[in-house]
């Protein structure tokens, strides 16, 4: 079965309304809580660019595992890594806007047992029902990547 993913231009087209959106609200709107086995939160992950060294922002959906966010680099289908994904393995140390404020997190790559249990969790919702469709047009494994809280 064929993932029922958007047209490339209009998933990007929506990215840049989402982060317009998150700017001028100063991050009070566009952001969303998680709600167990029925939807993904919403949130807002700062990197720094692994070439140019300039701030990145990027809105994503997560679910959270404990004090751990989770989040996929699937980058809607696309084969190439998100260049969000490519900016964490060069600098884990990042930062999250979530609802009520932002979060210092390290990310990394989730594997074995851990990814498959991750991966159940997103499959129980209804937003990501052509989950594995959208892993196979990939055509490479996606990173399931964790956001664990950074102790001071």
């Amino acid at each position: 079965m064929a993932a029922k993913i958007p047209p490339r231009p209009l998933i990007r087209v929506a990215w840049s309304v989402h982060r317009a959106v998150l700017a001028v609200s100063g991050a009070r709107i566009g952001l969303a809580l998680p709600v167990a086995g029925a939807k993904s939160g919403m949130l807002q992950l700062h990197t720094v660019g692994r070439r140019s060294g300039k701030p990145r922002a990027v809105v994503l959906n997560y679910l959270e595992d404990g004090d751990d966010l989770v989040v996929l680099a699937s980058n809607a289908g696309d084969p190439a890594h998100p260049a969000w994904w490519l900016n964490l393995e060069a600098r884990p140390e990042v930062s999250v806007d979530l609802v009520g404020g932002r979060r210092s997190v390290h990310a990394r790559a989730a594997g074995g047992d851990e990814r498959e249990r991750l991966l159940g969790l997103f499959r129980g919702l209804p937003m990501y029902q052509d989950l594995d469709a959208v892993f196979a047009q990939r055509g490479r494994e996606t990173p399931v990547v964790v956001l664990e809280p950074r102790r001071a």
